[in-house]
């Protein structure tokens, strides 16, 4: 059985040296028409640098994001959409980026994505937009299903460097759910998720706090804190 909210936020006080240091560390999401408002190439910029970081060094990509915004035109949708294969291929071989085919060719495919929800939605970010609380996990689920490469970890944190009210399932997550024997098996099975998402469900109507918060706090309280979330 999970521990209240609480006792977590009391532990990761104790942790990490008092309530008005966690405050500190803590962030705050973008309200729900704040992220309906986010233009779909900032979108489809964030999904193309969690494509490129996954399995790589972050910091490179950091380091060479001016051009990848240069090499694919801002990331305009529309601009990306009549990119050919021929164009892709040269630019999966352009210097000024990380020359990995696959990886490019997901910029294309994302936009595709991208159009075609922003088609019925008005925009990619209404849609985003719609997902309320705990229910960000079926969003996560419609990434990797729709999207390219965006599958595991990397959805949850391309919409949390958008801004998007979600938690993440850091190391330090997934033990605490391990270790509170509330999951077994896969992290990213349907089960498991679903366990996952109505916890922080529970969490949040306890806390009256976003997502990320709870997140934040509960990798503070368990682990070593391997990664910032």
């Amino acid at each position: 059985m999970a521990e209240t909210f609480d006792t977590i936020y009391q532990r990761a006080c104790e942790r990490k040296g008092g309530a008005d240091i966690v405050e500190a560390m803590v962030t705050k999401p973008l309200t729900a028409k704040q992220v309906s408002k986010v233009p779909d190439d900032r979108f489809l910029a964030e999904m193309t640098k969690k494509v490129f970081q996954s399995g790589f060094v972050w910091r490179v990509i950091e380091k060479k994001w001016p051009d990848f915004e240069t090499v694919f035109f801002g990331f305009d949708i529309d601009k990306v959409l009549l990119m050919p294969d021929e164009m892709l291929e040269q630019k999966a071989s352009d210097k000024r980026i990380v020359r990995n085919y696959k990886k490019v060719m997901t910029v294309r495919d994302n936009a595709i994505m991208i159009n075609d929800v922003a088609r019925e939605h008005g925009s990619f970010g209404n849609f985003v937009a719609s997902f309320e609380g705990a229910e960000i996990v079926h969003l996560w689920q419609f990434l990797k299903k729709r999207g390219a490469r965006l599958g595991g970890n990397t959805g949850s944190y391309m919409l949390r460097a958008i801004g998007v009210d979600t938690f993440l399932l850091s190391q330090d997550v997934e033990d605490y759910f391990r270790k509170q024997d509330l999951i077994h098996g896969g992290l990213q099975t349907k089960r498991s998720l679903e366990t996952i998402a109505a916890q922080f469900d529970t969490w949040q109507q306890q806390s009256g706090r976003p997502l990320e918060q709870i997140s934040q706090i509960l990798a503070y309280s368990w682990g070593t804190n391997r990664r910032v979330v």
